[in-house]
């Protein structure tokens, strides 16, 4: 599959990841947004950015829109979904 998402070689870090559903809280006062790890959405407190999506570790997110295109090639799971649907 060519996607131009798949430019910075995440397969060799994301496959098989668990991934949780979850609303976005910034890291720390310093730290206040994130980028989804495909199309670089940015993820933050703010209006018009993302406030929910899939994180791995923590540390990585993806929108769900990058999630859905993704999850099975990837091989990902899901843990919890917080705040339910």
């Amino acid at each position: 599959m060519e996607d131009w998402r798949l430019l910075r070689g995440q397969i060799e870090y994301m496959f098989g990841g668990k991934m949780e559903h979850r609303d976005y809280v910034p890291p720390s006062g310093r730290w206040d947004h994130d980028h989804c790890e495909f199309c670089m959405s940015k993820f933050s407190n703010a209006s018009g950015d993302l406030h929910k999506g899939y994180c791995m570790d923590n540390d990585i997110w993806v929108c769900e829109s990058c999630f859905e295109d993704f999850k099975k090639m990837f091989n990902w799971t899901v843990e919890c979904d917080q705040g339910g649907d």
